[in-house]
């Protein structure tokens, strides 16, 4: 058994400001999933925090790249360094966001290491770069097309690593059925991808364990889950910056990450979005750490 080990990223720097004068709370998940007791349900380690920059986008204006660039380089390289050194340590680390750009963080360190995958289970594919739009800054939207080595070299090449996944090792689960462009284009590169209408029809259980099998393969030397609290249908999750219709129920989430953070070729875990700032009941915080919980140990 694997020791769990719940590490903090409560970075923002990868989103917009939700209105002027105001930055994102997502950096409030890791606090709000820990008043959940998450550390204690899941019997995990203590794995501390890793505290970003300072969110402050100064003088950028549209045209100028990805915002926050050189604070989110710097916190990628912090970042990586504590995962690596989880991994390494053969524990599984858990990360509580935070906006989906720490997932450039373990990306990066599971490069340092070899050749490992990512499956994404997010509402949509984060796939933003130079090639597709004309609207690139928010890094938060842009972190898979970042870690497959489109956009600016001072995110792209950290290290000369370069790119830190291939795009024949990234799998896709839980798009909208809505994102037609983006699927076009996934399916261009060959990245598969499978829709929350994909999961209802063929089973969540069964597209999960056969995505965990396909990577069991000598020249892949393991896999990293990326999950964004958007995945979950905004009639449960509504405290996420882009609530969009359609997503997965509660049950539904569950039965599609269980088997893949059951396999031991999964190296860790990253929970991403939920913002407490828009859930004063705290509803939609107990429930996602009920999700995890759930995924990870069946409690």
């Amino acid at each position: 058994m694997r020791n769990i080990v719940v590490l903090d990223a409560p970075s923002n720097l990868g989103l917009r400001p939700p209105a002027p004068g105001t930055v994102p709370g997502c950096y409030k998940l890791a606090g709000a999933l820990r008043e959940q007791r998450i550390v204690q349900r899941l019997r995990a380690l203590e794995g501390g925090v890793v505290v970003p920059p300072r969110y402050d986008r100064g003088d950028w204006r549209e045209g100028d790249g990805v915002f926050n660039a050189g604070a989110l380089a710097a916190y990628t390289r912090k970042l990586a360094d504590r995962v690596e050194r989880l991994v390494r340590a053969g524990d599984f680390p858990v990360v509580l966001g935070g906006d989906c750009s720490i997932q450039l963080g373990a990306s990066l360190a599971l490069r340092r290491l070899g050749r490992y995958g990512l499956a994404a289970v997010d509402a949509s594919p984060d796939f933003r770069h130079p090639g597709n739009s004309d609207r690139i800054g928010a890094a938060g939207g842009e972190e898979v097309a970042l870690a497959t080595g489109r956009g600016q070299d001072d995110l792209t090449d950290l290290e000369g690593l370069r790119p830190y996944l291939r795009d024949e090792d990234v799998r896709f689960f839980g798009i909208r059925d809505v994102f037609e462009e983006d699927r076009a284009e996934l399916a261009a590169l060959k990245i598969p991808v499978v829709t929350v209408g994909d999961i209802r029809e063929w089973g969540a259980d069964a597209l999960a364990t056969a995505t965990a099998r396909a990577f069991e393969t000598p020249e892949v030397d393991g896999f990293w889950v990326h999950l964004d609290a958007d995945v979950l249908d905004p009639g449960v999750m509504p405290a996420v910056d882009s609530p969009d219709p359609d997503g997965l129920l509660p049950d539904e989430l569950v039965a599609l990450l269980r088997p893949l953070l059951a396999s031991a070729h999964c190296v860790g875990l990253n929970v991403t979005i939920y913002d407490p700032d828009l859930d004063p009941e705290g509803t939609a915080g107990a429930l996602l750490a009920d999700v995890v919980v759930a995924a990870l140990v069946g409690d």
